[in-house]
């Protein structure tokens, strides 16, 4: 029987994991060590500056845990979305940590680096033929939108990946991909069965998250019938509910599962425990479906400035949305006195009431102690950001619940009250291009680094 072993240490490379969890990983022997390496879960500065979220010790330390066991080991890495986002930039980052932790090792490895990050003129001429195609909620686009968009990838999915594997290379480092494609690749390479690899990628794409601890690692046996999950920190274990809950993560579908050309369905799959602390997979189908890659763009949309205040007044607490919107009034006639009419809008945001939900609540339903007022301006330049800011901060610090008394005096955490942002990004694409071969839109280098001999 055809059989694959895949270590998948953190659920993005820059989280980290405990020896003891990674040793129990490497120990159980694994064909390959998988991992992704980013998210959009941060929203649109990383695409749009083709820049990562994690700090770089913390990336190349996870690395280097998994290059040096692979080599020990004689098995391939393989990371997918690199760099946070995906761009070519990440890419070649990862190459450089790569190439430094074999010269700090005395160590050589062939590297396979696949940029997914695409050309605008390229995707122009297939959305002008029609083969560019909007997902669910997806923005309104034009051609022009492709060349407005400073980084825009296309999630790779598993066949960049196998080419790789099939080259021998020791390291793959790809840009944007499907989380599960990164895990599936070997699998489907080896002769596994292919609904039961991508099932199992999906489970394990964020790591212990599909475990009863959600910290350490996951470790996948496949083979021809199914896969079997296991927990890796000593101690931890996985359930029949913990595995199966995953295909509810950022899934519309619970029990369908979309990934570049395939779609697999889960609805009778059977989740076995094992010995207590492992789940036997079985029971997946797989149709084949028309390739796709997912595109995700970013592009500028401004320039921000936000101020933070503390309040704690209990009559400002017993509707804050009432004060404010007093104080939004009286400062927006002041702007329009002096001439700051246009070329920027303002929100507001208090936390500890109701911030994050946005729901409007019944007065007096809920009076909080107090709320952090976070005041955001974003403008067509970081200079008109900050003046409207300015304009808003004695109010901001002292305007009264009534007009007939004395003046209050509210907290700004910091001086100056204004932080500058810089310039922040939108995101512009949630479509999907329609191709005939899976790696049009990727290239694949290959590069030997390290010492040899």
């Amino acid at each position: 029987m055809n059989v694959c072993k895949v270590f998948v240490p953190f659920g993005a490379m820059g989280t980290g994991i405990s020896k003891d969890a990674f040793d129990g990983g490497i120990q159980l022997g694994p064909d390959i060590i998988a991992c992704d390496a980013g998210s959009t879960d941060s929203g649109p500065y990383y695409l749009g500056t083709g820049l990562g979220k994690y700090a770089r010790e913390s990336v190349k330390e996870d690395l280097r845990m998994m290059v040096l066991a692979g080599h020990r080991l004689g098995v391939p890495v393989a990371v997918g979305s690199c760099g946070t986002c995906g761009s070519n930039i990440g890419v070649d980052d990862i190459a450089a940590m790569c190439a430094e932790i074999c010269e700090e090792e005395g160590i050589s490895l062939r590297v396979a680096k696949i940029y997914s990050e695409q050309n605008p003129e390229v995707l122009r001429e297939k959305f002008n033929k029609g083969k560019i195609t909007p997902l669910q909620a997806a923005p309104e686009i034009t051609a022009k939108t492709f060349d407005e968009c400073s980084h825009i990838v296309a999630l790779a999915g598993a066949e960049p990946f196998i080419r790789a594997l099939e080259e021998k290379a020791d390291v793959i480092l790809c840009g944007r991909a499907t989380d599960t494609a990164i895990i599936a690749a070997m699998p489907i390479l080896r002769g596994c069965d292919e609904a039961a690899a991508w099932h199992g990628a999906k489970i394990a794409e964020c790591g212990a998250l599909c475990c009863v601890d959600p910290m350490g690692g996951v470790f996948l046996t496949f083979d021809e019938e199914g896969v079997t999950v296991e927990a890796t920190a000593p101690g931890n274990r996985c359930t029949a509910y913990s595995t199966s809950a995953h295909m509810l993560y950022e899934n519309s579908d619970p029990f369908i599962l979309t990934e570049p050309g395939v779609a697999v369905a889960v609805e009778h799959a059977r989740y076995t425990e094992i010995e207590g602390t492992k789940v036997r997979i079985t029971g997946a189908s797989i149709e084949k479906k028309p390739y796709t890659m997912k595109l995700e763009g970013a592009s500028p949309s401004g320039y921000q400035t936000v101020s933070l205040v503390g309040i704690a007044d209990r009559r400002i607490m017993s509707d804050p949305w009432r004060w404010i919107n007093s104080m939004k009034d009286h400062v927006q006639k002041r702007l329009d006195r002096i001439g700051l009419s246009g070329g920027y809008s303002y929100a507001f945001k208090p936390y500890g009431f109701n911030a994050v939900t946005g729901e409007d609540l019944a007065p007096g339903s809920f009076v909080p102690k107090e709320i952090g007022l976070i005041f955001i301006v974003t403008a067509d330049t970081q200079e008109l950001a900050t003046k409207v800011a300015k304009v808003f901060n004695p109010m901001l610090l002292h305007y009264p619940v009534n007009q007939d008394e004395q003046l209050p005096s509210f907290a700004f955490p910091f001086s100056p009250a204004e932080i500058e942002r810089g310039l922040i990004y939108e995101f512009r694409l949630n479509h999907v291009v329609h191709l005939a071969d899976p790696l049009e839109l990727v290239t694949i280098e290959y590069t030997d680094i390290g010492k040899r001999g």
